[in-house]
């Protein structure tokens, strides 16, 4: 039994976020819709088997870059689509992080990124290091040039 659920509070929009995150996670699933004199109130939800909660708490609260999901993809095409289907309506940030049209943040990492940066070689990990810096979007074949010393 997951023991620490991510509580998300929205303005309103606890369920239209919650079915847009499951049209990008196609596995996840719907576990509660919870209403109050018919008013959404609360949700729970799925996604990559990690539960979430979120509630309509309403403007009070804010998302902040302060906290941010984390997704590790294996390959360019799940970073690509992720990026891009996460990043609608909301912004690009920088090294991978994004701001999805809730204002949630994401990080949005191929797990080749911790594999080069990991290298015992100190100036290979630097330069993957130094690629990534100038990165919006995490580009895996960019940061392998700039592991072997190539120009990216």
């Amino acid at each position: 039994m997951q023991g620490i659920t991510p509580f998300l509070w929205f303005d309103g929009q606890a369920e239209e976020a919650m079915n847009f995150y499951l049209s990008i996670f196609k596995d996840g699933k719907v576990l509660n819709v919870g209403r109050v004199h018919g008013q959404v109130m609360s949700v729970t939800f799925e996604l990559l088997g990690q539960r979430f909660m979120g509630l309509n708490g309403g403007p009070q609260y804010k998302f902040t870059e302060a906290v941010s999901l984390f997704v590790s993809c294996d390959t360019q095409a799940e970073v690509d689509e992720l990026w891009e289907k996460l990043s609608a309506g909301g912004a690009p940030g920088r090294c991978g992080w994004l701001k999805d049209k809730y204002g949630l943040s994401w990080q949005i990492i191929p797990t080749a990124l911790s594999k080069l940066m990991g290298d015992p070689d100190p100036a290979k990990a630097q330069a993957v290091m130094q690629a990534m810096f100038k990165m919006s979007k995490i580009v895996i074949d960019d940061l392998q040039k700039a592991y072997e010393g190539k120009a990216a």
